[in-house]
């Protein structure tokens, strides 16, 4: 999977817990949450969507991780390579 495919999942996993974004101007180097305002719950959950989508587990010790759209997909790049 693509750098640009992993992010359209990360994006779509976003999208579905927050359809209001604005996901047009969403800047890649910012936390997510304060682009979005979604809450810890709303990540989880986007946590969970991303593992459906990609089967890839996230410990809960990488959340810092997936704080913005550019370290999520090359967190989620990496993880998919190793397996």
């Amino acid at each position: 999977m693509t750098p640009q495919e992993i992010r359209g999942v990360v994006i779509e996993a976003l999208s579905a817990i927050a359809p209001e974004g604005d996901y047009g101007t969403l800047r890649g180097d910012r936390p997510l949450r304060d682009q979005l305002d979604i809450d810890s719950f709303d990540f989880l959950n986007v946590v969970i969507r991303l593992h459906d989508k990609l089967g890839v587990d996230v410990p809960e010790s990488d959340y810092p991780k997936l704080a913005t759209l550019d370290s999520a997909t090359a967190y989620l790049a990496s993880r998919l390579a190793a397996s």
